[in-house]
């Protein structure tokens, strides 16, 4: 895939889209200088292109419920690419691991778990995260508060 050039019209739509992406084409109109048709044309062709990836709901998982958020580090036994992959898939079907990053360091993937409470991430890392065949150990650290947490992606300013 070849690399989209923006302009300043494009970082405006992508900028505003962060804020509100149930946006109409009409309210993105409002502060972004083209017509609603145009950035309609400007939107598709930014998905097409793969930038704009969808559009999500930011639900509160606290309010959910959900109210203990865990990072983990993760040491596999073996880093060969069929262990690798294994792993991948076995994380993919976890839907308490919000986020996986591969990592380099001390350890070998870092993991953004959310639960219902310490009892349930206890089970949740040695029923299933310990239980997995190629994990060598898990390093858990549970946090306090959450004092930023966005997805928003620092775009330049056009």
């Amino acid at each position: 895939m070849s690399k989209l050039e923006l302009d300043r019209f494009d970082y405006l739509i992508l900028e505003a889209l962060q804020q509100d992406a149930r946006a109409t084409h009409q309210k993105l109109a409002q502060t972004v200088p083209l017509s609603a048709s145009q950035i309609g044309r400007r939107i598709q062709r930014l998905e097409e292109s793969g930038i704009i990836e969808g559009y999500h709901v930011a639900l509160r998982a606290d309010l959910l419920g959900l109210s203990v958020v865990a990072f983990a580090n993760v040491s596999l036994e073996k880093h060969v690419e069929s262990s690798l992959r294994e792993f991948a898939e076995a994380i993919a079907d976890l839907p308490e691991v919000l986020d996986c990053y591969a990592a380099a360091g001390e350890a070998d993937y870092l993991l953004r778990i959310v639960v219902p409470d310490l009892p349930s991430l206890s089970r949740f890392v040695m029923n299933k995260l310990m239980s997995l065949p190629l994990v060598r150990s898990v390093k858990s650290t549970v946090t306090l508060e959450a004092i930023k947490q966005t997805s928003r992606l620092p775009l330049p300013r056009p």
